[in-house]
């Protein structure tokens, strides 16, 4: 299974999110995933199986416990294989950056306030 199949699935991506956050039991991570996705124990566990039979996932014996925590080796390989494609929205977002300074460096110029979160200026409406 590549790593994109295991992370294709959204119960899987959850869980990973949730052990990034730090190490978890199997049982806290149950109780989340049950009570956003409504999937049984069992089916919780198949994942938390999946994540860990392909490297996404660590886990150790507490007692009788199951401590859970990610593993980022496989995530630096995704990263790796993103870095690929890095350049076509980091070029997006450095035209994005540019265009919002040069707003504020008109606004500061007319003495216009910024606009509320989420409002455009008048500026802005204007082009």
């Amino acid at each position: 299974m590549h790593a994109f199949d295991v992370l294709g699935d959204p119960v899987r991506r959850r869980i990973l999110e949730l052990l990034a956050a730090g190490e978890l039991s199997s049982g806290e991570v149950t109780t989340v995933i049950r009570r956003e996705y409504g999937i049984s124990q069992p089916a919780v566990s198949q994942h938390l199986k999946v994540l860990r039979d392909h490297g996404f996932a660590t886990v150790r014996a507490e007692g009788t416990r199951r401590l859970y925590a990610v593993d980022p080796a496989p995530l630096r390989e995704v990263d790796a294989w993103l870095d690929h494609f890095r350049g076509f929205w980091e070029q997006r977002l450095d035209a994005l950056a540019t265009e919002l300074a040069r707003g504020r460096r008109q606004r500061r110029a007319t003495g216009e306030s910024p606009p509320p979160p989420g409002e455009t200026s008048t500026h802005d409406r204007h082009h």
